[in-house]
């Protein structure tokens, strides 16, 4: 097929399809590889992970959220801007770090909840996102077990590691943290047990608090850190042990192998500061 263009030249078409095709593409291909990265003012998406049944019959529904920002941690007090539907205050977080968190918190239903639902409602920023959890079978996890670094024909072949976090030490204003913690030796690399990270977090509380070291290896079953408060108030910290095989190994896929120890403190300004578990 052929077309004639204005000065009168015979072009064929399909060398007139290139060309068209050559100018346009390049700006559609740019387009589709743009992603943008919000560094502030993005809110925060409540994630409904699944859930698993405790051997009294009740049920764990396990929450955790993506914060869009790629550097703004947000701070959420409990109440009309994050709530739960039946039940206001859950025990969830108030902080929320940066990006993906999974299996952040459950809340324990009883075993007659049925095909009741709990809705999660989080507001940051003007933008309001809400989830809801229920029972439906497709929802059903296994937070206890994997085969991730252990043997797929023994379901359980790598487990979570048990984890005790505790306060040893307190002062105005700051707070000495423990935690020990012991695993199955799961996941092996090259022969050698990969062994246990520990990352301590804000969980709730008015202001901010510092850890030193935040991230760390767990050494002969134990880690230890130091925490200090910007100001005082009622503060929770979250410590989440991690084998290897778990989030914080980067693996966003499973619910396993990863543990969550809580402490709460009462921090006091110029004063003591009271701990409790």
């Amino acid at each position: 097929m052929w077309m004639v263009n204005q000065e009168g030249k015979v072009i064929e078409a399909r060398r007139v399809c290139a060309i068209v095709l050559a100018l346009l593409f390049p700006a559609l291909a740019a387009g589709q590889l743009v992603q943008l990265r919000h560094w502030n003012g993005q809110g925060v998406a409540p994630v409904f992970e699944g859930f698993d049944v405790n051997p009294d019959g009740s049920f764990n529904m396990w929450f955790g959220y993506m914060n869009r920002n790629y550097e703004e941690e947000l701070d959420i007090p409990v109440g009309p801007n994050n709530s739960f539907e039946p039940g206001g205050d859950r025990g969830q977080p108030s902080h929320f770090q940066i990006r993906r968190h999974k299996d952040v918190f459950k809340v324990v239903v009883p075993k007659d909840f049925g095909d009741q639902k709990l809705v999660w409602t989080l507001t940051a920023h003007g933008q309001t996102q809400q989830v809801t959890g229920t029972l439906a079978p497709v929802w059903m996890i296994d937070r206890l077990r994997t085969t991730r670094g252990g043997n797929s024909e023994k379901i359980d072949s790598n487990t979570p590691p048990v984890v005790n976090a505790a306060i040893s030490a307190t002062e105005p204003l700051a707070a000495a943290l423990v935690v020990t913690a012991t695993d199955d030796g799961l996941p092996m690399r090259a022969g050698k047990t990969v062994g246990m990270t520990i990352n301590w977090t804000k969980y709730r509380g008015p202001g901010v608090v510092t850890f030193q070291p935040a991230t760390a290896k767990i050494v002969d079953g134990r880690a230890e850190a130091a925490a200090r408060f910007s100001e005082p108030g009622e503060y929770v910290l979250q410590a989440v042990v991690d084998d290897g095989s778990g989030e914080l190994a980067g693996n966003y896929g499973y619910h396993c192998c990863w543990t969550n120890a809580q402490v709460k403190i009462a921090v006091k300004g110029g004063g003591n500061v009271g701990a409790q578990r």
